[in-house]
């Protein structure tokens, strides 16, 4: 196994396993890792001693979290779940090629994990299916269940929240993909309502849509009985003080 001195700061593209019924890291992976590598310096002062990855997929984003805590995350336990046991396959080679390992688990977003690591997860990263489809497509097998979101994208996101609730720790942070349609604002302010507070990492948009990469933490200074606010003002004061992307990162590479 290589050290992590010798380790880059995220996962190459060249070294992502793949099969044809594995999401690929594309536009919406990028942008969490790079959430990620934006919030670096507070991820290593943060200590985490469990990360977690709901929805491990290419296992592009659980492996470049590994890679970006390095050296000083030594020590850091890590465990991946994905309903697809391709996905598992798959992802289990992307972290042997880049030198780092993790437990791995065929699993519906937590099942059957949930006494174990209740209350245990210090960082938790997913990139959920958030795109709008039938509902009849939601956690089919293969590849469709890696997107459908069903109606409005958020069949599977309300399912993941309350899940992330009792797996985080009370320093627990939860960094989470979202689109446009799937309401961001609304998910913010449902999450608000359980004491969390939350932060817009990362914006990007295209002509077709625009991704937010939300982080959410526990905030024990919030009033749970606090007057409601605006759904365009509450994400309006989440955006305030993000830097806006207009574009997405692509390489050659790229295969989405």
């Amino acid at each position: 196994m290589a050290s992590y001195k010798e380790l880059p700061r995220t996962a190459q593209i060249r070294l992502v396993s793949s099969h044809q019924e594995v999401y690929e890291p594309c536009d919406d992976s990028f942008a969490l890792v790079d959430a990620l590598l934006a919030d670096r310096s507070n991820l290593l002062e943060h200590h985490p001693s469990l990360c977690m990855e709901i929805g491990c997929g290419s296992g592009y984003v659980i492996t470049s979290l590994a890679l970006i805590l390095g050296q000083e995350g030594y020590g850091v336990n890590y465990i991946a779940t994905d309903i697809n046991p391709h996905a598992v396959e798959v992802t289990q080679k992307t972290m042997e090629a880049h030198g780092v390992g993790a437990e791995l688990v065929i699993t519906d977003i937590a099942a059957g994990l949930e006494e174990r690591l209740a209350g245990l997860v210090d960082v938790m990263v997913v990139n959920p299916p958030y795109v709008p489809t039938p509902e009849d497509e939601v956690g089919v097998e293969g590849i469709t269940s890696s997107w459908a979101g069903g109606e409005n994208g958020r069949s599977v996101i309300d399912k993941i929240l309350p899940v992330a609730d009792r797996l985080l720790s009370e320093k627990g942070w939860l960094y989470m993909v979202t689109l446009t349609a799937n309401n961001p604002s609304e998910i913010c302010q449902q999450m608000r309502k359980k004491g969390y507070g939350s932060k817009i990492v990362i914006q990007r948009s295209t002509e077709e849509e625009s991704l937010h990469i939300i982080k959410f933490w526990r905030d024990f200074d919030i009033g749970k009985d606090e007057p409601n606010q605006s759904a365009s003002g509450f994400i309006g004061s989440l955006l305030t003080h993000i830097p806006l992307f207009s574009f997405w990162r692509r390489t050659n590479s790229d295969k989405c």
